[in-house]
């Protein structure tokens, strides 16, 4: 793989658990490289290891030894100031209960990422109103998440974490609480975020519905890696159009 598109670079990466009457080994080993622009599905059954690492990925969780390498900075060196601000400015999370803030609009919840990270209001307004657009939830920017359907809820989440460009978007469980039509407007939506922008989406997920489109599937087992499969071709940067 070409280290100038690497995205995520993983090295014999461990989580363990204190646990009586033995400890627990969340995550086992671990070694991969993810590039940019990739749509990856880290599948596995419950107990499995696959939202451990994507926590490890996104900086969430400390490993017990290892390395996680994101966007070229190694996560397991900085501080938790420097990490937090490495999050803010690199990873996009989208979580399974969505973790909308109910008192703020749709627009609101989607630009706040732009405001901690101090873009100006008309800027942050643009970007969001772009996205919103491409996405198909425009009209609903006023709108309190009480009053969005779980799909528009989730779109909401995804445009949270796509408004800022970051290297790595990582989403848990995404389509859990939606219905069939809702998942597969998601998936498409996010599909096209990769596809046309090059966002780099990496997902956990026992889903059948995300991992048949994944165009890289890695199953987890007992914390290791059990197999990772490219299932369809993902158009590289090179191949990308100029966005």
């Amino acid at each position: 793989m070409n280290t100038d598109t690497v995205v995520v670079r993983t090295r014999d990466l461990w989580k363990v658990y204190p646990q009586e009457p033995e400890p627990v080994q969340a995550v086992r080993g671990v070694s991969l490289e993810i590039a940019r622009g990739e749509f990856v599905a880290m599948a596995g059954p419950s107990g499995s290891g696959k939202t451990t690492l994507l926590n490890l990925l996104g900086g969430l969780t400390r490993p017990t030894r290892g390395t996680v390498e994101v966007a070229g900075q190694d996560l397991t060196a900085l501080t938790n100031r420097a990490l937090a601000a490495l999050r803010l400015e690199s990873i996009g999370f989208v979580f399974q209960a969505y973790n909308l803030l109910p008192v703020l609009s749709a627009l609101e919840n989607a630009e706040f990422p732009l405001l901690l990270r101090g873009f100006p209001p008309e800027e942050r307004r643009r970007r969001v109103l772009a996205i919103f657009g491409e996405i198909g939830i425009e009209g609903l920017e006023d709108r309190l998440p009480g009053k969005l359907s779980g799909g528009q809820q989730q779109r909401v989440a995804v445009a949270r974490a796509v408004v800022g460009e970051p290297a790595l978007v990582l989403a848990d469980e995404p389509t859990a609480n939606l219905d069939s039509a809702a998942s597969a407007a998601l998936l498409e939506m996010m599909e096209h975020l990769n596809r046309d922008h090059g966002a780099t989406f990496v997902f956990a997920t026992h889903d059948p519905r995300v991992t048949e489109r994944a165009h890289r599937l890695i199953r987890l087992v007992d914390g290791a890696i059990e197999s990772d499969v490219r299932q369809h071709a993902h158009p590289g940067p090179a191949d990308r159009p100029a966005s």
